[in-house]
């Protein structure tokens, strides 16, 4: 994040809260936890009640910090892990590092490494046949791992860089292609590639959320700032709908029949479906500035996202972009709900 975008952020999100609309959900709490290093991912294992947060940097630094779910009290780090993201399927827990990690799920105690190629990104966990999908934005894009062996069955290539993943538990994996305009199908019992869904240019999309039930996908776009709404069945584009800058993250609640995408220019817009052909922007709640990524618990319904408090960007170097450093200990876990 440079210092210009820093300073816009700050004003686009002054000016989001000003213009927030009321609605049911609110910041429940905000927790600092502190530590080192930076972050990506979020995730949420809400069987086990249990939160993960990779934290990147150094190899001292570089680890999995898993919290108790409830209390947000830190319960242990996987150490020498990080990686970008974590998945839990087949009562083992899973890392998008290199090499992937894998531990049990419940006591937290290591089970092996796993080699892999590519650069880890995102990572999914799809429940139809227990496999785990590691994501990367260079070739191969996918390695598609056995959870409960842990033996990497094969990759995928998708012509293009995956940001985030969603299953319909039915045999189909949806993955966004952040550089190439499209949604890519994954025939998750052939294990290769199915077809792709066109989106309207430009459509830098990050976040991908999935109501499954209805066959309906949520893309959360970077520029333009928009959620692009489209049909599974018929692939095209039901309507789309204005979110904040910066979007990392999208998760869908069955339960509620509402789309979340967090914002790092501190927005979280709520996306309420009213049937399969009508949405509308619910709510926007203002977060703390860099919260741009997310998970849900489905146990609460609470939405948890993750930043930091930043100080002054140094002077950029020519051709180099210059990031604000993330003041010591003030890494906070903030949770929203109703």
């Amino acid at each position: 994040m440079s210092s210009k975008f820093l300073a816009v952020a700050l004003c686009v999100a002054a000016s989001a809260a000003a213009v927030a609309q009321s609605g049911p959900y609110k910041i429940l709490s905000d927790t600092k936890v502190g530590g080192a290093g930076g972050w990506d991912y979020i995730y949420a294992d809400s069987a086990n009640r249990k939160l993960y947060i990779p934290r990147m940097g150094a190899a001292d630094v570089s680890r999995v910090t898993v919290y108790d779910l409830d209390s947000l009290a830190h319960i242990k780090d996987i150490p020498e892990t990080g990686g970008h993201g974590v998945a839990v399927a087949a009562g083992h827990g899973f890392s998008s590092s290199k090499p992937v990690a894998m531990w049990d799920a419940k006591t937290l105690n290591p089970i092996k490494t796993i080699d892999v190629d590519g650069r880890p990104d995102g990572i999914l966990a799809d429940s139809f046949n227990d496999r785990v999908y590691v994501l990367s934005h260079v070739s191969p894009n996918l390695t598609v791992i056995d959870a409960k062996t842990g033996d990497v069955l094969g990759t995928i290539d998708i012509g293009g860089a995956p940001e985030e993943a969603a299953s319909d538990g039915a045999g189909h994996v949806y993955v966004d292609i952040e550089d190439k305009d499209a949604i890519a199908v994954i025939d998750a019992k052939a294990m290769k590639l199915a077809g792709k869904i066109e989106l309207p240019p430009p459509s830098s999309c990050a976040g991908l959320a999935l109501d499954a039930k209805n066959g309906v996908l949520f893309d959360a776009c970077r520029e333009p700032q928009r959620m692009t709404i489209v049909s599974v069945a018929s692939g095209k584009v039901i309507t789309k709908l204005p979110i904040g800058r910066g979007s990392d993250g999208a998760v869908f609640n069955p339960a509620t029949m509402e789309a979340f995408s967090t914002q790092g220019d501190g927005t979280l817009t709520i996306i309420k479906e009213n049937s399969p052909s009508s949405f509308a922007v619910e709510q926007t709640v203002a977060t703390p500035i860099g919260a741009r990524t997310l998970t849900l618990d489905t146990k609460t319904g609470h939405i948890l996202t993750i930043t930091s408090e930043f100080g002054p960007a140094p002077a950029a170097q020519p051709g180099q972009r210059s990031r604000p450093p993330m003041i010591p200990d003030t890494f906070q876990i903030v949770v929203v709900g109703k």
